[in-house]
């Protein structure tokens, strides 16, 4: 009887000791940047992102925005879809797959180009099949037009950085596989250029599509030949607080509190937010590569807390002599493609013309500004 008193106070130690080090590790982890906004709780945040911790670790996502399947027919939808889209598996070992978008009426004469996009998310959140995403690839297709590949990437905090970065690659590298046919094609890839790629993102879909972009130069891509980069709404952060997130930092779209958050969820363990998956032009194994990079559009506006980063990423891709392309609109703000119809336009009419402007032959050393 005594030995079974022992064991049972051994148990409940145990168990004990082990609730204790998780609720310390998930602490650490929100901890992981520095303190939060004062004020604010690592617990508020969670309630405002619609998240919360499982007994395992992983997060439970709340906020559910609709899911949506693919459209491969006319007749998929009611009413009927302004493009087809159709989902891929990149592997069976993994979930890993990616949701390829033609225009309705694909030209017979003439090739595409193809844009590999990445959706926002804070890196924590949705999918390439949330309506919102699916709807803007469906736009894109169409008004280009373009084939477009949507990644789905994993996510944070349960695959922390740079787990989305090779998420993307691996698609890139599919894409690849796609133009040199040796294993088959897609019919519907028959109808992109696969000399003229461009990578867009937007949010965290625009701080991946950088540092994927950055990682190709590593590769071999031919035949693919990736023509430009497209950053809309970057999201990027750094230890320093910039002037907008001062003047914005209660932001109801993007609250900093917020934001150091999610970085604490998406970052590598033990790392700050002047690491260089999060502040770009910190330093890092990268900017020896920057130099390299293909002409490059860059989006935001000033009603976002996030837009002195892309200001700041501008001004150093041009000192790297990087051809950009720079938006910034007066107020907007974090999102505002998704829900106002006009900024929406305004942005496909700009992408669309940065994609259309380039040519096979590039100008060296130039910028453009709108």
């Amino acid at each position: 009887m005594a030995l079974l008193l022992h064991t049972n106070k051994s148990v409940v130690t145990l168990v004990f000791f082990i609730l204790f080090t998780c609720c310390i590790s998930w602490q650490q982890t929100i901890s992981a940047s520095p303190n939060l906004e004062a004020g604010h709780t690592w617990q508020e945040a969670f309630k405002a992102l619609g998240i919360s911790w499982n007994a395992n670790g992983t997060l439970n996502r709340e906020i559910q925005i609709p899911m949506v399947p693919a459209t491969p027919s006319k007749d998929s939808s009611n009413p009927p879809p302004i493009a087809l889209s159709t989902d891929i598996t990149l592997s069976y070992k993994s979930d890993a797959y990616v949701r390829l978008y033609i225009p309705l009426n694909p030209p017979k004469n003439k090739k595409l180009p193809i844009v590999i996009y990445l959706h926002g998310g804070d890196f924590v959140l949705f999918s390439l099949s949330t309506v919102i995403f699916h709807n803007f690839c469906n736009d894109i297709a169409s008004q280009f037009p373009a084939v477009v590949v949507s990644v789905e990437y994993r996510l944070a905090p349960e695959n922390r950085l740079p787990a989305a970065y090779d998420d993307a690659l691996n698609a890139l590298f599919w894409v690849q596989d796609q133009a040199k046919g040796t294993t088959g094609r897609d019919p519907w890839m028959e109808y992109g250029d696969f000399s003229r790629v461009f990578i867009l993102g937007s949010s965290a879909g625009a701080n991946i599509a950088y540092h994927v972009a950055l990682r190709a130069l590593d590769f071999n891509l031919r035949p693919l030949k990736i023509k430009g980069l497209l950053l809309n709404q970057a999201f990027f952060s750094g230890m320093q607080k910039t002037e907008s997130e001062a003047r914005l930092e209660d932001d109801p779209y993007v609250a900093l509190y917020v934001n150091y958050v999610l970085w604490s969820l998406a970052l590598p363990k033990n790392v700050n937010r002047d690491h260089e998956f999060c502040n770009p032009i910190s330093g890092g194994t990268y900017l020896g590569r920057v130099f390299r990079l293909p002409r490059v559009y860059i989006k935001g506006d000033y009603g976002d807390p996030l837009v002195d980063r892309s200001v700041q990423l501008a001004q150093f891709l041009m000192s790297c002599r990087v051809p950009v392309t720079y938006r910034f609109n007066p107020g907007g703000f974090h999102g505002i493609e998704l829900n106002n119809k006009t900024a929406a336009q305004e942005l496909y009419d700009d992408m669309k013309n940065f994609i259309n402007s380039i040519s096979e032959i590039e100008p060296e050393n130039s910028y453009a500004s709108y």
